[in-house]
């Protein structure tokens, strides 16, 4: 008999993390690798941000914190929701976890039984149904294809609807395809859930911030507020605010979920590092124009990347609304062979030519639930990323 848990049967290890850990193992080793799959901007965290976690530092801001957050940081949260996107909460209605992550896995594990359905378009970040199988959930994963732009449509949505479904998982713009839900994509889909008074939303809005061309961002409590009591606004530091390694998320909600939320994270991590809380209550007040100047260049990167991804043989890439990600398609490569004879049959066997032949490391499309496809992140320097794709352009013109 094993010693571990059986539930760890369920989970396999994060991919991002595994590919980004690989590079970094590669690199280290001297090879010359061009890492794509780490979810992180470039940029540092902005100086006035930091200087909020020196002053809490000086200030003997350093003890426990309670396990919703600092009354400080959710109040700071509460002011963002109201200016950014019309929603009124009151602080017993945050939780400040560590990272994005924890505030889902939290959700999860204080509101899914065993065989409740999580309804997740793909593609998905990779952490929504791993978390809804630790919890003995079911995903239900609908296909949402190139030709739809990555979206869920309203007849998907309501196919998929069962009385066993507790959650639809919604992330707009998306990891991994950076396309977004505007308010008529959430209106349209707010009309189906409303006729399902049973079923929860959560909605991921991590890159809210980070949005090009003119779209609008909304959120859908924000579009239909008779689905405020059931949603779960998910959001957090890490992205717009280049603050990944501090480790804030936060979620916004009914208080008694709020409450059971809360309660589990009393028992698990207690809170995040006060001194990143502190910090978080800087960013949230201060200063925000450093993020349009981080868009302008994201902008210049993603059109590059698009331009010449386009150009490679076999590769089809759509032009996303926001985030920091592509999500081409390499339809056009499946069947062929690599110069040593292999076939190219899956998209992760694609990924593996890239880093051995080029050195190039991105997640296969696998991983996110929707082949054949890849995902590159072009949140790392413009000379890299033109490199790295001068370097895609040469393995896929190599194929046969």
């Amino acid at each position: 008999m094993s010693f571990l848990a059986d539930r760890l049967d369920l989970i396999k290890p994060s991919p991002t993390v595994a590919v980004n850990t690989k590079a970094n193992e590669l690199k280290a080793e001297g090879r010359d690798v061009i890492g794509l799959g780490a979810g992180e901007p470039d940029f540092d965290t902005p100086k006035h941000i930091k200087e909020g976690a020196y002053q809490a530092i000086r200030d003997g801001k350093t003890k426990y914190a309670p396990p919703a957050g600092i009354i400080e940081l959710r109040k700071a949260i509460c002011d963002k929701l109201k200016r950014d996107n019309g929603l009124t909460y009151t602080p017993d209605q945050i939780q400040v976890g560590c990272g994005g992550k924890q505030t889902i896995y939290n959700a999860f594990m204080a509101t899914v039984n065993p065989g409740d359905e999580v309804i997740i378009p793909a593609p998905y970040w990779v952490t929504y149904p791993d978390l809804t199988l630790l919890c003995e959930g079911k995903p239900v994963v609908i296909n949402c294809t190139q030709d739809s732009n990555f979206k869920l449509t309203p007849d998907q949505l309501r196919a998929a609807i069962t009385p066993k479904t507790k959650w639809l998982v919604l992330n707009s713009p998306s990891n991994p395809t950076g396309s977004g839900y505007s308010k008529d994509d959430l209106r349209a889909l707010a009309d189906v859930l409303l006729e399902h008074d049973h079923v929860w939303i959560m909605t991921d809005d991590m890159y809210e911030f980070l949005v090009y061309d003119g779209f609008e961002f909304a959120t859908i409590a924000q579009v239909e507020p008779k689905l405020y009591p059931r949603t779960l606004t998910l959001n957090g530091l890490s992205k717009a605010y280049c603050m990944t390694g501090w480790r804030v998320g936060y979620a916004a909600g009914d208080k008694d979920l709020i409450k059971a939320m809360n309660k589990l994270q009393s028992q698990s991590t207690t809170s995040t590092s006060t001194i990143s809380q502190w910090a978080s209550v800087t960013a949230l007040n201060g200063d925000h124009g450093f993020i349009e100047k981080h868009n302008k260049v994201f902008v210049e990167r993603r059109d590059l990347v698009v331009s010449m991804l386009n150009q490679a043989d076999g590769i089809s890439c759509l032009t996303p609304q926001g985030a920091f990600y592509v999500y081409p398609s390499i339809a056009g490569l499946i069947g062929k062979k690599t110069p040593d004879g292999k076939v190219i049959e899956t998209d992760e066997d694609f990924v593996t030519y890239l880093l051995e032949t080029e050195g190039v490391a991105a997640v296969h499309g696998e991983a996110f639930g929707l082949s054949p496809h890849f995902r590159i992140s072009y949140a790392t320097a413009t000379d890299l990323l033109e490199e790295a794709c001068i370097r895609i352009q040469r393995a896929c013109a190599s194929l046969t």
